[in-house]
């Protein structure tokens, strides 16, 4: 990742047991050399989440405890400790916020939206449902609807405590609960790839005296670590249960096409990342995108002395046609960009950060659509 870039703030959101902190847990475990700055948003004064993640991110990470984030007043507590994350000398590539069970994640997504800091920006909410206790959950907490209705991506967890009825009938749920769209992951044991939420890092730093990483390799070359799961490989990491598809274009791509390719992806893509060039006059510069579920960022900047100008995209997803979203996105080549008229931007710009105005909310994001675990 580029460290010039703002840091990706993702939230993780569900109630209470649904899995969070075992979702959590499992991101940091195969984070790779990515640095994650962790916000735990406990309920109550112990801060039993605070210290089950304390090991694993050391002082990157920073607790809000006594309440709910959302209740904390015109989000400043909120920006001040995602300012420390985004310090410099922290080096974080991303920011996950562990929500409280019973917190509104609208509005911290409102908060995160029009924060003023430059360092950071919303990069979409990951809603985990426990799948055992989904109809429980539905009428303990009505409000389960609302939060599903402004997910990017929801996790389906405890998978293996249903049987594949149930787990169908909860998924058809879903897909009327949720926005148009919304891919829904199935796990066990809060079991998803990193990958699905943000870029890992290769392993670049040496490391030494028994730190988180050094455990985790050790772990790993005397194979102690967890068992293969159903959708796992022998290893145990949960990427074998996604396929990856990798596009490249010399050709500029055409920006209404490619804007219609990422309103009508299936509901089993779950990230897109990569850069764009549309070569458009007046918009030459290189656009990064990067989705998860069905939220979606441009992110327009210069390229590097001598870059080759081209498309580079990986598309990671289950159950999705690999040679078909080529020819999707193929079809999506403009061979006279120079001649296209500026407005060909339009739905691209759209998805665009800009700052907010005075006293209005914060445009900086936009979604598109139509268009046993503890919490």
């Amino acid at each position: 990742m580029n460290s010039r870039q703002p840091i990706p703030v993702v939230v993780l959101a569900g109630f209470l047991g649904s899995g969070k902190t075992t979702v959590l847990n499992h991101l940091l475990a195969g984070r790779g050399g990515t640095r994650i700055g962790v916000v735990v948003n406990d309920f109550g004064s112990i801060e039993v989440d605070a210290m089950s993640v304390a090991g694993q991110v050391g002082d990157s990470m920073v607790s809000l405890g006594g309440g709910c984030l959302c209740c904390a007043v015109d989000g400043s507590e909120l920006d001040a400790y995602l300012e420390k994350l985004s310090t410099p000398v922290h080096r974080i590539d991303v920011i996950v916020i562990e929500a409280s069970g019973l917190a509104e994640p609208q509005e911290m997504i409102r908060m995160l939206m029009a924060s003023e800091n430059p360092a950071i920006r919303y990069g979409g909410m990951v809603e985990v449902v426990d799948a055992a206790e989904f109809d429980a959950t539905r009428a303990r907490h009505p409000e389960t609807d609302r939060h599903l209705a402004v997910a990017d991506l929801v996790v389906l967890n405890k998978t293996d405590r249903v049987d594949t009825a149930e787990r169908a009938r909860i998924e058809q749920e879903l897909a009327a609960l949720c926005a148009p769209g919304t891919p829904v992951v199935s796990a066990d044991h809060g079991r998803i790839d990193p990958e699905l939420l943000f870029d890992r890092r290769p392993w670049t730093e040496t490391r030494g005296q028994l730190s988180f990483e050094d455990l985790l390799a050790e772990a790993d070359d005397h194979g102690h670590g967890h068992g293969p799961g159903p959708g796992h490989d022998g290893c145990g990491h949960a990427h074998a249960a996604y396929e990856s598809t990798e596009f490249t274009s010399e050709q500029a791509l055409s920006p209404r096409r490619f804007i219609d390719f990422l309103d009508r992806r299936p509901a089993g893509l779950y990230r897109i990342k990569g850069f764009v060039y549309f070569g458009v006059p007046g918009h030459e510069e290189r656009y990064e995108v990067h989705a998860v579920g069905r939220f979606l960022r441009f992110a327009p900047g210069p390229w590097g002395r001598g870059e080759a100008r081209l498309t580079q995209l990986v598309l990671i997803g289950a159950g999705t046609d690999g040679p078909g979203l080529l020819r999707d996105l193929e079809a999506c080549r403009e061979p006279a960009p120079h001649e296209a008229r500026p407005e060909s931007m339009w739905g691209v710009l759209r998805y665009v950060a800009r700052p907010a105005e005075p006293g209005t909310e914060s445009e900086s994001e936009s979604e598109t659509g139509t268009g046993s675990d503890e919490d």
